[in-house]
């Protein structure tokens, strides 16, 4: 099982960037779908999570109404498009999927927290400069 991310880079501060998530080795349709980062020196954050369905979807307080996370299950695919970058945003971006979507995502917030997730992607460096 592999989560690949792609899409990093630079951009200025203001931009925009997708980061896309390809899944192999099995089919993620029933898993909630997430990206994290982390930026120099910092723990890793929560940014976005996406339910299996696609019909429910969770952010970070740093990047709501700024960063859209979407998802492609034909494909194996989750994405996230980060619109008005900041410097802030500067980090590594990882994709993660839990193993099964329970559906709490609307009730309790799930995909927020890292814990949840059973298999991660090695990253993609974004950075934003000013």
């Amino acid at each position: 099982v592999q989560l690949q991310a792609s899409g990093g880079g630079l951009v200025q501060a203001g931009g925009s960037l997708t980061l896309s998530c390809a899944a192999s080795g099995r089919s993620f349709s029933n898993s909630i779908m997430g990206w994290f980062r982390r930026a120099p020196g910092k723990d890793r954050e929560f940014v976005a999570a996406i339910s299996s369905s696609g019909g429910d979807t969770v952010y970070g307080d740093s990047v709501k109404g700024r960063f859209t996370i979407s998802r492609d299950n034909a494909k194996n695919t989750v994405y996230l498009l980060m619109n008005n970058l900041k410097p802030d945003d500067t980090a590594v971006y990882y994709c993660a999927a839990d193993s099964e979507d329970l559906g709490l995502m609307r009730i309790i917030g799930a995909g927020k927290w890292d814990i949840e997730y059973d298999y991660w992607g090695p990253g993609t460096l974004v950075t934003v400069s000013s």
